[in-house]
């Protein structure tokens, strides 16, 4: 262990003794009476000593013991690493979705067999009450974006994919690169909005009608609209697929930026970020292209 080390590890120990010494007797004055606001300033400011210095402590042996070092240098690949399996080249965000949803369709047998059983659809309470919850919200925001006709067959699937979306954000906290952050599987969830937007358009005006409502009300101009409005469903799942990987990608870029800039003082820290990056921003992404993904199929069946 290197002299700076030592002189960093001793300085931050007698720090942390002395906070912790300080917030201990400011507890003890305090009693029971009333604090006054200075009282809890002065108890509020010994807790951050403790663990500001607690912090540095740790980092400084992370530091030293793993040779970590601050650094903003930081690579990426737009598409995933690929892994052979079986002698197959499958990208490894592949290999991670079918792993979520292997571990959704587990979780949905066992609270088929276990848990619905157990519903009471006269006394409604506990898990019970939550899911009605979810699935009625659910069911309602698609029916007013869609209709209560389409919004039927379509809130099954976006709930689907709204669990699916959150498995794979949920990866990223296991150091596993999230699949709605390679290109490759946001832009296979906006052709399945493209196919979508086209059979609800077809299913409700028919094929010749779904190719007037494309071409507009004036049918002199529908040899020109046609095209430019196919050319504009074409461009739907590019821009949801592209849309949704930017922003997936940039909130793995700042996790990993803050990872590199804090080198061995990163414990604790980029967790408290992840709340945000990981559970938060996903949750943003989710419900923006569900919404866009509705308001897409809505403009096809208008």
């Amino acid at each position: 262990m290197s002299k700076t080390a030592i002189i960093e590890l001793c300085i931050s120990a007698v720090v942390f003794s002395a906070c912790l010494v300080g917030y201990i007797a400011a507890k003890k004055g305090i009693g029971e009476v009333e604090p006054s606001k200075k009282q809890k300033r002065k108890k509020t400011l010994f807790f951050s000593g403790v663990l500001i210095s607690a912090w540095f402590f740790v980092g400084v042996l992370i530091t030293e013991f793993s040779g970590k070092e601050m650094h903003l240098a930081i690579h990426f690949d737009m598409f995933s690493e690929r892994v052979d399996v079986f002698g197959i080249s499958i990208a490894s965000t592949t290999l991670i979705a079918l792993g979520v949803s292997a571990v959704l369709i587990v979780l949905l047998v066992l609270f088929r067999i276990f848990v619905l059983p157990k519903f009471d659809a006269d006394n409604p309470k506990g898990i019970q009450n939550v899911l009605e919850l979810c699935v009625e919200a659910v069911e309602n925001f698609t029916a007013n974006a869609v209709g209560k006709k389409a919004g039927a067959s379509l809130s099954p699937y976006m709930f689907s994919l709204a669990m699916f979306m959150i498995g794979c954000a949920s990866t990223e906290m296991l150091g596993l690169r999230a699949p709605t952050s390679d290109l490759t599987c946001t832009f296979a969830m906006g052709l399945i909005t493209f196919a979508l937007l086209n059979i609800y358009g077809i299913r409700k005006h028919g094929f010749a009608g779904r190719l007037k409502s494309m071409g507009g009300a004036v049918p002199a101009m529908r040899p020109v609209m046609i095209p430019l409005k196919a050319v504009s469903d074409i461009a739907v799942p590019v821009s949801l697929a592209c849309r949704l990987f930017g922003n997936m990608m940039g909130g793995m870029l700042v996790m990993e930026l803050l990872k590199g800039v804090l080198g061995g003082f990163a414990s604790g820290l980029p967790a408290i970020a992840g709340l945000y990056f990981n559970l938060f921003h996903p949750l943003i992404q989710i419900y923006i292209f569900i919404t866009l993904s509705l308001t897409f199929i809505d403009e096809a069946m208008e």
